[in-house]
């Protein structure tokens, strides 16, 4: 079994920007063919979208079937969705709401085995292939790969302090939860809120810290990846399929079409 994680040594390298894009169906038939679609990571998401532990793995099947690779947003920073998550096959997993070191830390003890952390030992689990890779807990600390969310203008305030907690693989800058945090909920383009994401995506790339970003449309992730970001989600699969369908459905009945909510 190969435990190699190919998204977080292509996160690591200097390499082009990776494309990825959320999951908020639900639907493995969904995330497969999203999967065949050239994109280099989705998204399951697990904060926001009411999927159990098996949806999970019926995801993290329909995506492994494909060139794109699993991210898994766990709900919290607490060490036993970590643990479920991690056992059930994510490799690389996020985690929201981080504004400080302590929680960095504590986020990264939840994805190590003793003595570098306190994940759970189990023997047989779908990660390690039900037994099959014997050398899954010789190598999974190294391998895990842990992006941590910085959604408050206090996270990102110690951007620094966070990314230099050892472990920190990358960072995610959320522009919803900021733009709120901002008292400028939903209006994720606003200059100052727009200012401040390009602050963090500068201060990260000056400690060689991977940073990435979400965005609503081609536009908008094409700014974000000018500041400097290096990964980057482009909507979602609910956001991709009601955006065609208001585009054909608006060019039928001679309208504008809708353009929706203006979020991924």
């Amino acid at each position: 079994m190969d435990l190699k994680n190919r998204l977080k040594a292509r996160l690591l390298a200097d390499g082009p920007a990776l494309l990825g894009s959320w999951l908020l169906a639900s639907s493995p038939s969904t995330a497969e063919a999203l999967g065949h679609c050239g994109f280099d990571f989705l998204v399951c998401d697990m904060e926001h979208v009411p999927i159990d532990m098996a949806e999970l793995v019926a995801l993290l099947r329909a995506v492994g079937c494909t060139p794109a690779e699993p991210l898994v947003r766990v709900a919290w920073n607490d060490p036993v969705l970590v643990k479920r998550v991690l056992d059930a096959g994510a490799r690389t997993i996020m985690l929201p709401f981080i504004e400080t070191p302590e929680a960095a830390e504590a986020a990264i003890a939840a994805t190590r085995y003793p003595p570098r952390g306190m994940r759970g030992v189990a023997g047989v689990h779908r990660a390690s292939g039900y037994g099959a890779a014997t050398d899954y807990l010789a190598r999974a600390d190294e391998e895990i790969c842990v992006i941590l969310q910085l959604e408050t203008p206090a996270a990102i305030a110690r951007i620094e302090e966070i990314a230099a907690v050892p472990g920190v693989d990358a960072l995610f800058v959320g522009p919803g939860d900021l733009s709120g945090a901002m008292g400028r909920l939903g209006q994720v383009g606003h200059p100052e809120v727009e200012t401040l994401i390009a602050e963090a995506a500068a201060r990260g790339s000056a400690i060689g810290k991977p940073m990435g970003i979400v965005g609503f449309d081609p536009a908008t992730v094409g700014r974000y990846l000018e500041h400097g970001y290096s990964f980057a989600a482009i909507g979602s699969d609910l956001t991709l399929m009601t955006g065609r369908a208001r585009k054909w459905l608006g060019s039928l009945k001679g309208q504008a079409p809708d353009k929706g909510s203006g979020v991924y």
